[in-house]
C-alpha cells in the first residue's frame, strides 16, 4: 500500500505570514498538533513545507514571552531538514528514509511536489498494530482450539 493511500488527507495548512495566535486557534478548533506552513508559490518554483506543532508554540513563543498577535508563523516554524515523502512510497521504504530522522510528522506530496497528505508517526504505529492483529487473526484461525 502507498503513503497516497494512508495519509490523512484533510491536512490544516497555513502560509507563510499567518499570526501565531490565529494558528494556535486554529489548532484548537481542530483538535491538532501540529500545521503544515506552505510557501506561496512564485511561477516556477517548487512549494515548500514547514511544520510548527503546539511544542513549538509553547517553547518558541510562550517560553520567550513573544506577542503571539505580533509573531508571525516564520518565526517558529521548523523548515530546514523538513522531510516530504512521495505519495507513491511503500510504507517500508519511507520509513528507510525517515529512520534517521528526529521528527514524527511528513508531509506527502504527489509526483507534482504539491501537498497531497501528511502522515505521523504514531499514524505508522497505529497502522502497524492493525496490520499485525490482522496477521494473528489469520493464524488464530487456522491453528488448533486451545
Amino acid at each position: 500500500m502507498s503513503l497516497g493511500n494512508m495519509c490523512r488527507k484533510n491536512v490544516v495548512s497555513v502560509k507563510p505570514g499567518t499570526m501565531i495566535d490565529e494558528v494556535a486557534r486554529l489548532m484548537e478548533e481542530k483538535n491538532i498538533g501540529s500545521v503544515v506552513v506552505q510557501s506561496v508559490i512564485v511561477s516556477g518554483e517548487k512549494e515548500t513545507f514547514g511544520i510548527v506543532t503546539d511544542r513549538d508554540i509553547a517553547l518558541r513563543v510562550v517560553g520567550k514571552n513573544l506577542d503571539a498577535a505580533k509573531t508571525p508563523i516564520d518565526d517558529v516554524t521548523t523548515q530546514n531538514g523538513v522531510l516530504t515523502l512521495s505519495e507513491s512510497m511503500g510504507l517500508f521504504e519511507a520509513l528507510e528514509q525517515v529512520r534517521s530522522s528526529a521528527v514524527r510528522r511528513f508531509p506527502v506530496v504527489g509526483i507534482d511536489g504539491k501537498l497531497k497528505g501528511i502522515i505521523t508517526l504514531d499514524d505508522i504505529i497505529i497502522l502497524l498494530g492493525k496490520e499485525m492483529a490482522d496477521v494473528a487473526s489469520i493464524i488464530e484461525n487456522e491453528g488448533p482450539l486451545l
